[in-house]
């Protein structure tokens, strides 16, 4: 299938970098990448949905080969930089998935443009982090500002994989770690402090597009009970948990989150 890689440039001008995987089956997605990750997130993911899908992935805002403005970073930004990037391939609407951060920011997505939405993947994430939220990850950038993103590792692998993938899968880990690295630690903060902000818990009660959750048993970063709340609030969303997986299951388990892409598309009409 075909790949096209492009820019497109945002409503305040910055510029966000794209790849539109060309697939079959007549529908569309569009999926967010995790914090400090770039489009490359989804690779494990995307060959999966071509069969069913056109696939969009995008670099947001502070992230990979997207710019990276010195500007307070919003999920609805972040949104707003989405809905451009379809507009630059021509899609007036798509089923919008995210892990993690990305998945605040498909949520974002969603409130903002609810008739672009046509189904919403929400992995290993969360609508709003809660109380003491903006200390934590003000703690978290201050980190990464005062040590490099390096003294970030130790940390973030054991909360990406389970013990056992990390031991089975070196090239799978080392590759996310040399993503991490090459952040712009400036941006990383900016975003850190977006995490802490995000708060779209309001927005879920009106979803009305089909909703699929799934979160790893073993997620301590948006633990289940954080997709279980979002499984409450959001009427005839569908969830599901990984035995045995931790945050990064697009990394993890990449068939298991392409079957679960898989029904949510299957959920859409074909345009």
């Amino acid at each position: 299938m075909a790949q096209t890689n492009g820019r497109t440039t945002a409503r305040d001008g910055a510029s966000i970098a794209y790849s539109l995987h060309k697939g079959a089956g007549g529908k569309r997605i569009a999926l967010i990448h995790s914090l400090a990750m770039d489009r490359s997130f989804w690779d494990r993911v995307v060959p999966a949905l071509l069969p069913h899908a056109d696939v969009l992935t995008i670099d947001c805002r502070g992230h990979g080969a997207s710019d990276k403005p010195d500007m307070p970073y919003t999920v609805e930004l972040f949104a707003d930089d989405l809905a451009r990037v379809m507009d630059q391939v021509g899609w007036t609407r798509a089923a919008v998935a995210g892990a993690s951060m990305g998945g605040c920011v498909s949520i974002a997505f969603a409130a903002a443009f609810p008739e672009r939405t046509d189904a919403l993947g929400l992995i290993d994430t969360t609508a709003g982090y809660g109380a003491g939220a903006s200390a934590a990850w003000e703690e978290r950038a201050m980190k990464a500002k005062e040590g490099g993103m390096a003294a970030l590792v130790p940390f973030q692998k054991t909360r990406w994989f389970g013990d056992a993938f990390r031991e089975a899968n070196p090239d799978v880990v080392d590759a996310a770690i040399k993503v991490f690295l090459a952040n712009d630690v400036d941006a990383y903060v900016r975003t850190c402090r977006m995490l802490g902000a995000c708060d779209e818990t309001a927005a879920l009660p009106g979803f009305r597009m089909p909703v699929r959750i799934v979160v790893g048993e073993e997620d301590y970063a948006t633990p289940p009970a954080m997709a279980q709340a979002m499984a409450e609030a959001i009427p005839g969303a569908r969830m599901s948990i990984i035995a045995g997986a931790r945050h990064f299951t697009p990394l993890e388990v990449p068939g298991t989150i392409a079957e679960m892409l898989t029904a949510l598309l299957a959920e859409v009409p074909a345009r």
